[in-house]
């Protein structure tokens, strides 16, 4: 079976109990058909870089799913038809992240103090690394 990033964006005015339900309700298709959903994220409510369906946030969900290639039509196709679902899109991986992805531990990071903005508030200096050397 192939190995699949499936990422949807929820509209912004569903509480997130609703976000679970459209979750949960594409692990459902996913199993139905042989496949099987290996982690699911919720990366929460998100501001988007242009306006979507008047919407400016949207709840980004990712799935990861080991599947064969007529699940994720099947897949696609549900998530069409539902109009909680302003945007979707699915990618082919050759291995699936291990651990937290790349959206939540930046999350992570940000809460613990540390990232590229610490650096700017301490006066680091952030610009070439290099310390003044010949003064």
């Amino acid at each position: 079976m192939a190995l699949y990033e499936h990422v949807f964006l929820a509209r912004q005015d569903l509480a997130q109990a609703q976000v679970d339900t459209l979750a949960e309700t594409a692990t459902k298709i996913v199993e139905d058909n042989n496949g099987k959903v290996v982690k699911t994220e919720t990366w929460g409510l998100r501001s988007l870089a242009y306006k979507i369906a008047k919407n400016r946030k949207a709840h980004y969900v990712m799935l990861e799913i080991d599947a064969p290639a007529g699940v994720v039509a099947e897949l696609e196709r549900q998530t069409q038809i539902n109009e909680d679902v302003i945007r979707y899109m699915t990618v082919r991986v050759d291995a699936l992240e291990q651990g937290p992805t790349v959206m939540m531990r930046k999350g992570a990071e940000r809460e613990r103090g540390r990232g590229p903005r610490r650096d700017r508030e301490e006066g680091g200096n952030t610009s070439t690394g290099f310390g003044a050397q010949g003064e």
